[in-house]
């Protein structure tokens, strides 16, 4: 069985999102005549809080290499574990490739300074190596375009690594096409040299059978029949903001259409461990929302418990962003919840189509900027719609099998199918 080693700094168990992509691929990939080496950094290195219950969704037998990293300094200078771990990993890295036969490295980014560690690898032993980006890389924030800021600079970085780390690649994918187009216009070299694909993130069906058995039990807010409580679960991109207000501004035009409504808001926060880091909260109260249909928990809970309450939940929200190739993993999470999904998405994502396919529920979609006021004029019969769907929701009516092409292991078989055409030189 050819082996692929899966460099991901981060693991269970840690409770980044990140994680959950490199998990399903090392579940799965054995079914496809793959075995998965994990190699990451020991957790004793990691800045967030840990998740042990993670533990249980890792498959049984799955071999998992450690390296240390250097700590976080006082005052922090370096936060980055991808940073903090580089050498350690590269050095635990070569190693194995050296002593065993390795087929392909695949780096999930980010941590994006991780996509590195391919080249450096492909230079020391000739591995061919992948990149999988969960995020774009070179990316323009808010801000970016202000001279010798944050962002600019952060922008400027990564202009600069980023051609140094894919110009030997024989993988490119992503959560979507758009999360590497730029990576090929920019380096047309790698046009016909190296594999493209694009896979999204896929729902596991086991994660919520296991949270079933967990004895777990919803502590954000209480069950109450007389109101529909939606969640929303993750964080926001600074873009997913003006379709949030559009929304707002809707609500606050029909305020008694939204009376019964309670939408909670988890793991929003500023980062992931502030309990005042609101980022909806002061966008709720400007439209007089706050504490009556909207509701924020800032920090970020447990993979499980998130799943927990989308159990307890009368539907789930979902928003996108004004970028186009902003494909939302909660989308899987909550067909596989069985509840069904609000969402407003913008019309070139792939969850429009999962949505819609699977007969799951209903979307509003939008063209980017442009589509603000659509979302201002339409939201409120998109959400009419949506209570009387609710009222005849079946969840033994979703089409599963629309659903299967975005499931983690059908998304494991495509990658699969690349890893084969790398190591064929196709």
């Amino acid at each position: 069985m050819p082996k692929v080693l899966i460099i991901t700094p981060h693991f269970p168990p840690s409770n980044l999102a990140a994680v959950h992509r490199s998990r399903l691929f090392a579940q799965h990939l054995p079914s496809y005549g793959w075995e998965p080496v994990i190699l990451t950094v020991d957790e004793k290195y990691y800045e967030e809080e840990l998740d042990p219950n993670l533990l249980k969704l890792l498959p049984e037998g799955l071999r998992i290499e450690k390296t240390k990293a250097f700590p976080v300094t006082r005052p922090r200078l370096v936060g980055d574990i991808g940073l903090r771990g580089f050498f350690q990993l590269y050095s635990k890295a070569r190693s194995i490739i050296k002593k065993e036969k390795i087929d392909v490295v695949y780096i999930p980014i980010p941590s994006f300074y991780g996509g590195l560690l391919g080249r450096w690898l492909h230079r020391s032993t000739g591995i061919k190596y992948g990149i999988d980006y969960i995020d774009p890389w070179v990316h323009r924030f808010p801000g970016s375009d202000v001279r010798f800021s944050r962002h600019w600079w952060s922008t400027r970085l990564a202009e600069w690594l980023e051609p140094i780390a894919v110009k030997k690649a024989s993988l490119i994918t992503g959560v979507a096409e758009g999360y590497y187009e730029g990576v090929r216009q920019r380096n047309p070299q790698l046009v016909g040299t190296c594999v493209f694909g694009a896979m999204p993130y896929g729902g596991e069906a086991r994660d919520h059978e296991v949270v079933r058995q967990s004895g777990i039990r919803p502590y954000l807010f209480g069950k109450r029949a007389d109101k529909l409580q939606l969640v929303y679960a993750g964080a926001m991109l600074p873009k997913a903001y003006a379709p949030l207000e559009a929304i707002f501004q809707a609500m606050a035009g029909e305020p008694e259409l939204f009376r019964e409504l309670e939408i909670h808001f988890i793991g929003t926060g500023r980062t992931t461990a502030d309990p005042n880091g609101h980022t909806i909260r002061p966008l709720a109260e400007k439209y007089g929302l706050w504490n009556s249909v909207i509701f924020e928990y800032p920090q970020r809970i447990p993979y499980l418990d998130v799943l927990v309450h989308l159990e307890q939940a009368g539907g789930v929200f979902v928003l996108g962003s004004t970028e186009p190739h902003y494909t939302p993993s909660k989308v899987y999470q909550g067909v596989l919840s069985g509840k069904p999904i609000l969402a407003v998405l913008h019309r070139q994502s792939t969850a429009v189509e999962v949505i819609r396919g699977s007969r799951a529920g209903l979307v509003l979609d939008f063209d980017g900027e442009a589509g603000l006021a659509a979302i201002r004029e339409g939201f409120c019969d998109v959400f009419r719609a949506y209570l009387d769907l609710r009222r005849h929701f079946d969840p033994a009516a979703v089409d599963m099998a629309a659903f299967n092409a975005f499931s983690a292991k059908k998304v494991t078989e495509q990658l699969s199918i690349y890893l084969d055409q790398v190591t064929a030189g196709k």
